[in-house]
């Protein structure tokens, strides 16, 4: 009986060496795998921030196009009618001189 009681003890020994061998391997699998989805997050957020950072040079670019456009065309509109332009000018600082002057 003594032989059985040391067999067995030495299976539960060799079967508890394998389980540790085991969960071992199971933690650097698992180490590796979180390693490897970290990795795989960090390329996704710099390809989310490329994107992100193209996507406002590009906006502003078309915005630059749009005031460079309008101002243009403000320009142009001075230009193609002077006498209007300056009767606006001064109708506007009659408007604001007015305001101005209502308050004191």
């Amino acid at each position: 009986m003594t032989n059985n009681v040391a067999g067995s003890v030495a299976e539960i020994g060799a079967d508890l060496a394998a389980l540790r061998r085991d969960i071992a391997h199971l933690a650097e699998t698992m180490r590796g795998t979180a390693e490897h989805r970290a990795q795989a997050a960090g390329i996704q957020v710099s390809d989310a921030v490329e994107d992100a950072r193209s996507k406002i040079s590009n906006a502003a670019g078309d915005a630059q196009k749009s005031v460079k456009a309008a101002s243009s065309q403000f320009w142009g509109g001075i230009e193609r009618n002077p006498l209007t332009a300056v009767l606006i000018a001064l109708g506007v600082g009659i408007v604001i001189g007015s305001l101005g002057r209502s308050h004191e």
